[in-house]
This record gives C-alpha cells, sequence and structure tokens, in this order.
C-alpha cells in the first residue's frame, strides 16, 4: 500500500489492519506521533488526515490510504536558505516554554495546527475548546492556550509578509 506522509510516498507492506500509530512510529521511524492513552482518549497520538485531527492509537492504516497524513515532522519546512522554518505553532510552543514532559506535545501542536487552519483567528473559547481534546499530565493548559493565541498571532504575520 501507498502511504503519503508529510508530502513523502512510502511504500508499506503492512497489514492493513495495523494501527497507523504503530506503522508511524515503528516502520517509517517518525517518533513525533506519541503513545498516550492507547484508546484515543488523551490526544498524544493525534496526526492530520487529509487536514482533519485524528487520533492514530485507534486509526487503522486502511483509513489513511489515498489520504495525506501529517505528523509533527510534517509541519516545519525547509526555507529557501536550505534551514528549517518551524510552522508558528512549534514556535509558539517554543516561545511559550510549554514543553515539561513533552509527552502529551506533539497531539498539542497538531490540533493547535488543525485549529488555526481552519480557523486563523480563534478567540480565547475557541482555542479552550479546540486544546480540551487533548490532556496533558502536567497541567500546563494555560501556557499551551497561550502558545495557540500567540501562534495565530506568528502566522497572521506570515501571512501579511506574503501578500
Amino acid at each position: 500500500m501507498q502511504l503519503m506522509v508529510n508530502g513523502q510516498p512510502y511504500l508499506v507492506d503492512e497489514e492493513r489492519d495495523r494501527l497507523l500509530l504503530w506503522v508511524l512510529r515503528d516502520e517509517l521511524g517518525l517518533t513525533g506521533t506519541k503513545f498516550g492513552c492507547g484508546i484515543g482518549l488523551c490526544g498524544s497520538c493525534t496526526v492530520h488526515l487529509d487536514g482533519i485531527p485524528t487520533r492514530a492509537c485507534i486509526t487503522l492504516l486502511s483509513a489513511a490510504d489515498g489520504k495525506e497524513v501529517r505528523t509533527l515532522e510534517g509541519l516545519a519546512e525547509i526555507g529557501a536558505n536550505g534551514e528549517m522554518v518551524f510552522h508558528p505553532v512549534q514556535q509558539a510552543f517554543l516561545d511559550e516554554q510549554v514543553p515539561q514532559c513533552s509527552w502529551c506535545m506533539s497531539g498539542q501542536m497538531m490540533t493547535a495546527a488543525a485549529l488555526l487552519e481552519k480557523n486563523p483567528k480563534p478567540n480565547a473559547e475557541e482555542i479552550r475548546q479546540a486544546m480540551d481534546a487533548v490532556y496533558c499530565r502536567c497541567g500546563t493548559y494555560h501556557r499551551i492556550r497561550k502558545a495557540v493565541a500567540r501562534a495565530a498571532e506568528l502566522a497572521g504575520q506570515s501571512r501579511s509578509q506574503l501578500g
């Protein structure tokens, strides 16, 4: 089966009923996607399937067939000078010093990126509602929400510089 992940095609010779999380981590080496609860509740395994936040720990490989899978590793881009340019969400999480144990951070950032793609200027309540879908064992929710608001600002600045 051909799998498109972060814009790159991969030929995956796996059983279609294998969980997407394990294919990403074990077969493709994309370890940014974390295993948390294994039942789709905590959100640490969140990836995008055609832009929709999806729990990889309960998603069968077959569900990704014909869809674009985006992982944490796919948020950053390579700039014109060849250097990595962080996605506004990644940059904001660093700027706001959000991570503690970092177990949920991949899911937090993927959820935030999906929110901002759908709603580039979310208000505080919209941020809270979207980010409540991912649990943080360290309780850094205030910093997470602050970083998402900062990411919206950064993304807005990037858009205004482009045109």
